[in-house]
């Protein structure tokens, strides 16, 4: 036999011996378990290396996400053999194979043999020791790239006859299969387990609903939900039975929604429990069809709610006591808005007694209006106060508040301040002059002791509130204006009008809305406020500090008639701080207070023996020590018991 028919012979037998490894490893990998995939790999590149005479084979596989970024997962090399690292970047390595790999070539060469464009390349073959090789793309059918395979030869060169190659190629195409298998496999595994993690996590249970057998498959949760013993299977009927009877419709025209128009079941119903008590289920699927339309199973998830629904209805209950509490709170609100704005408007009138409230209140309700107010009053109970309040409150707050005070204008001049003159309208009137009704117009103008005004002037001030019209002194031009009259008098304008020492007309028209103050001994609640207000005033005048004020002081404050009201209060607080030396201020009423004009001495000693005496009883006619008589008057004992002496003043005999 010639030494080519060996030859031939040879060839024969390794082409056929290699025909029967790839058959065998194709078989391999039918049915191969995940788990064996890669060991099966390996042994498959061990076998056709020993087949081929080649001494490495290499897999390297990437992702969609960093395509040009390999990583070795599978190798066969001897103990000699090339060194690779567990990744590296093929597009820098490898740039020219990259490419044609990339573009779906298989490529079979020697390294000496690659193209000058190939350079890069081949001193990376030199640097690896590889001499020629085969290199495979593959991709899991038409799906993306997934890496590559390569048989090396490391000691000499080969020439890759055309067979070999693609026996080569459908080695690969069996081993990329199984890997894709493997990564499906795993992919579903990792999604039932996050599956279950999520049911588990929110307590849900999983189900299936066999439209044909309506059976029903469940997860354990779902079983422990639905109340089913183990062991027994679940079926639509006997899922109904555990339906609460209230909730059954409602249950089954959902299924019936879902396999009719393919609605999503989204329903949640009561559930029996063996106890007579029920608990919420919700409910959630959706219909799955065959491929011809056909319903085959409901997919859903079922989990208790009883909870949720216990915390809605709670929630529920604590929303509407939240809007009961927010009407009210909106309630409140405004009357504090008010009560506050209230406040910020008479920040300057102290006192918050029912007696001021009332004044306060009358305030308010007149002030928005264009009405004429009268302000009545005693002496020194703060009738301006009252009407810069009204005043403040009223449209016209832009504007000033002009005040006249009718008792300090002499008899003469009264005429033109109020409606003003013309230049030469009397002797001395050497310039034209602006009345004070002619410069409040758009204004409030406020009348102080308008009881002293005669009655010629009275008549022309009637005039103005009527018609809002008057000329100046020496002038025949009649002037319109839009005036706010507040007028205020220390003295009944009724019964003036009755004695006729004022304008009853006058009097009416004036009438329209009266406010009368108090005198301060009808709200003496408000004096300790008084005081302090008047001790910070002074305090800032006076460079003093005053921490404290003794509450006997507060009481004899309080006693006291205040003949002269808040005007002698403010007086008599300035008085004593003048006098005090330290941070506790001592403060005593005036013992003498004139109750009429011209009093008559035994009058006023009348008023000192009362008070003393109403002293006296309220001490138990203790004179000295603390707490005494002596002590509350501010006086020593030797002088109160003068003063006694005096007046006359002897302690009663005590009944047996």
């Amino acid at each position: 036999m010639e030494q080519s028919d060996v030859n031939l012979k040879r060839d024969t037998s390794d082409r056929l011996r290699f025909e029967i490894l790839l058959a065998d490893i194709s078989a391999r990998f039918v049915n191969l378990p995940a788990h064996k995939i890669d060991s099966i790999i390996e042994e498959s590149q061990r076998q056709i290396c020993e087949c081929l005479s080649l001494e490495l084979s290499a897999l390297w596989q990437w992702t969609e996400d960093t395509p040009s970024f390999v990583t070795l997962t599978h190798i066969v090399s001897p103990p000699w053999g090339p060194e690779f690292q567990a990744g590296l970047n093929a597009e820098e390595t490898f740039p020219w194979v990259f490419g044609k790999l990339f573009a779906g070539e298989t490529l079979a060469f020697s390294t000496d043999e690659l193209p000058a464009e190939a350079e890069k390349d081949r001193e990376a073959f030199n640097h690896f020791g590889i001499k020629s090789t085969v290199v495979i793309p593959f991709r899991a059918g038409q799906g993306p790239f997934l890496g590559t395979m390569s048989f090396n030869t490391l000691r000499h060169k080969r020439v890759w006859e055309k067979d070999i190659v693609n026996r080569l190629v459908l080695v690969a195409q069996v081993i990329i299969n199984a890997l894709a298998r493997k990564r499906f496999e795993q992919a579903l595994i990792l999604s039932e387990e996050r599956l279950r993690l999520a049911a588990d996590s929110a307590r849900a249970g999983l189900w299936e609903i066999d439209c044909s057998t309506r059976n029903i498959w469940v997860t354990k949760r779902a079983r422990m939900i639905f109340g089913a013993k183990s062991g027994y299977p679940i079926t639509m009927d006997r899922f109904e039975t555990s339906v609460h009877p209230d909730d059954r419709s409602l249950v089954r025209r959902s299924m019936e929604l879902a396999l009719k128009e393919s609605e999503p079941i989204k329903v949640d119903y009561r559930q029996k429990n063996e106890d007579g008590t029920h608990r919420w289920i919700g409910l959630r699927g959706r219909l799955h069809c065959t491929a011809t339309g056909e319903p085959d199973r409901i997919l859903g998830v079922s989990y208790d709610i009883t909870e949720w629904k216990n915390a809605e209805k709670q929630l529920c209950a604590h929303i509407k006591e939240i809007e009961d509490l927010k009407g009210k709170l909106e309630n409140e609100n405004t009357v504090l808005k008010k009560e506050i704005g209230m406040r910020n408007v008479h920040k300057n009138i102290v006192g918050r007694s029912p007696a001021m409230a009332e004044v306060l209140g009358q305030v308010e309700q007149v002030a928005s209006t264009n009405s004429t107010v009268l302000i009545e009053g005693e002496t020194g109970v703060g009738k301006e106060l009252i009407a810069n309040a009204v005043h403040r409150l009223s449209e016209r707050n832009k504007e000033p508040l002009f005040v006249v005070n009718c008792a300090s204008l002499p008899p003469m001049l009264v005429e033109s301040e109020l409606f003003g003159r013309e230049k030469g309208a009397y002797t001395g009137a050497m310039t034209r002059m602006i009345g004070r009704f002619e410069a409040a117009d758009k204004a409030t103008l406020f009348l102080d002791e308008i009881a002293e005004l005669s009655l010629e002037i009275q008549a022309k001030l009637l005039r103005v509130l009527e018609q809002g019209c008057f000329e100046r002194l020496g002038s025949t031009k009649t002037i319109n204006v839009d005036v706010r009259m507040i007028a205020a008098s220390n003295q009944s304008l009724e019964g003036l009008a009755k004695k006729g020492k004022f304008r009853p007309d006058l009097y009416y028209r004036l009438n329209v809305f009266s406010i009368r103050i108090p005198p301060l001994r009808e709200h003496s609640e408000d004096i300790p406020a008084l005081v302090w207000a008047f001790v910070r005033q002074f305090e800032g005048q006076m460079g003093k500090r005053i921490s404290h004020i003794p509450q006997k002081s507060m009481d004899l404050l309080q006693q006291y008639h205040w003949p002269g009201n808040v005007r002698e209060l403010r007086n008599t607080v300035e008085r004593a701080m003048i006098v005090c030396g330290d941070k506790t201020l001592g403060i005593n009423p005036p013992l003498k207070y004139e109750e009429e004009e011209d009093p008559s001495p035994s009058k006023l000693l009348d008023a000192e023996r009362n008070h003393i005496l109403k002293v006296l009883n309220k001490t138990g006619w203790r004179i000295s020590g603390q707490g005494g008589a002596a002590e509350i008057l501010g006086l020593k004992r030797t002088t109160l018991q003068s003063k006694m002496k005096k007046l006359g003043i002897q302690r009663p005999p005590i009944k047996a």
